[in-house]
C-alpha cells in the first residue's frame, strides 16, 4: 500500500509513540492535511458514535491509543485499563469496518505473551499459556483485538493486522507514570540536582527486557501498514535484552548520578524475561531496529536533561 495519498487516522497521535508515528508518515510524503489526530479530550473513543464519526472518509487506521503506564499504575487501575483498551479497540474496529476503511493496524504489546513462553518470544507461541498476572487486564484486552481482527478478516474480508510491540523508550513524554527508563532517568536527574545520595529501584533488578527506540518502533509500524496484510501477528522489537540492573547502572552513568541504587525487593519484578524474536518482521517487512541501545539511551537522557533545564528556567 502506498500511503502517500491515503487519509490516515492515528489514534493516540498526540502521545509518545503517536507523535513519532505522525512524523514518520510525514517523512513518507503523506500530507499533514491527510493525517487525522483526534484528541482524547475531544473524542472519547470508548463511545461508538465518536468512532463512527472519526472514521468517515478514512483509508487507514493506526490504532495507537491506549490506557497504560508503569507497574504501579497497572497495579492500581486494572479495571480502568481493561475497559478502556478493550472498548476503544472494539468500537473503533467495528466503525472502521462499517465505514469501508481499507486497512486497520492495531498496536499490541509483548506483554500479550504467556508468562511461561520460551525465549525469544515467537508469534506461534502467543496462546500457550496465561500472561503475567499484573499486566493481564491490559494484555488480554489487547489480545481480544487480535481475535477481533482475525474474525473480521474471516467473515468480512476486513484487512486488519496486529503488531506485538516491545518496551519502548526515547525522547518524549510517555504514558501515565512513565515507564522504567523514563522513571529512572528522572529519579536520577532529580537526585543529582538535589544532592540525594540514594535512589530506590523496584524489585531485584534481575528481570530482562527488550527495549526498542521509539523512532524505530514508528518505522516498523509504518512498514507494516505499507507491506503486511496477513492475519497472524508480527513482533516489533530490538531482538536484544538487558537486565533491569544493568540498565539502571547505565542510566546512573549517563545521568551523572554517583550515589547508591537501593533495590526494594518487596516490590514486584514482573515477568522475569521478555525478549521478542524479530525474524518474522525482518522477513515480512524488511524491518530491523536501526538505533543502538547506547545511542538511543544517550539521546533519551539528553532530552530529559534539556526538558528539566527548561522547566527550571520557567
Amino acid at each position: 500500500m502506498n500511503l502517500k495519498d491515503k487519509k490516515i487516522l492515528v489514534t493516540g497521535g498526540g502521545g509518545f509513540l503517536g507523535s513519532h508515528l505522525v512524523q514518520r508518515l510525514l517523512g513518507r510524503g503523506v500530507s499533514r492535511e491527510l493525517i487525522i489526530v483526534p484528541r482524547a479530550g475531544d473524542c472519547d473513543l470508548r463511545i461508538r458514535e465518536n468512532c463512527e464519526s472519526i472514521v468517515q472518509g478514512v483509508d487507514v487506521v493506526i490504532h495507537a491509543a491506549g490506557t497504560t503506564g508503569n507497574t504501579e499504575f497497572h497495579r492500581d487501575h486494572p479495571a480502568e485499563i481493561f475497559y478502556d483498551n478493550l472498548t476503544m479497540g472494539v468500537e473503533l474496529m467495528e466503525a472502521a469496518r462499517v465505514a469501508g476503511v481499507e486497512k486497520f493496524v492495531t498496536i499490541g504489546s509483548a506483554t500479550e505473551y504467556p508468562e511461561n513462553a520460551p525465549l525469544p518470544f515467537r508469534e506461534e507461541n502467543l496462546w500457550i499459556g496465561f500472561p503475567e498476572p499484573l499486566h493481564a487486564p491490559y494484555t488480554i484486552a489487547k489480545k481480544m483485538l487480535l481475535v477481533q481482527a482475525q474474525a473480521y478478516r474471516a467473515q468480512y474480508g476486513f484487512n486488519a493486522i496486529h503488531l506485538l510491540l516491545t518496551n519502548m523508550y526515547g525522547p518524549g513524554n510517555e504514558a501515565k507514570g512513565g515507564f522504567v527508563i523514563t522513571n529512572m532517568i528522572n529519579r536520577m536527574l532529580a537526585a543529582k540536582d538535589t544532592g540525594q545520595a540514594v535512589v530506590e529501584a523496584w524489585g531485584t533488578g534481575v528481570p530482562t527486557r527488550d527495549f526498542l527506540y521509539v523512532e524505530d518502533a514508528a518505522e516498523g509500524i509504518v512498514l507494516a501498514a505499507e507491506k503486511y496484510d496477513k492475519p497472524d501477528p508480527v513482533n516489533l522489537g530490538s531482538g536484544w535484552e538487558i537486565s533491569i540492573k544493568e540498565l539502571t547502572e547505565t542510566i546512573s552513568h549517563l545521568t551523572g548520578f554517583g550515589g547508591e541504587i537501593r533495590w526494594d525487593v518487596s516490590k514486584p519484578d514482573g515477568q522475569m524475561r521478555r525478549m521478542l524474536d524479530t525474524r518474522k518482521a525482518e522477513r515480512e517487512l524488511g524491518f530491523r531496529a536501526g538505533t543502538s541501545f547506547e545511542d538511543g539511551l544517550r539521546k533519551t537522557v539528553e532530552w530529559h536533561k534539556s526538558r528539566r533545564s527548561g522547566e527550571s528556567v520557567s
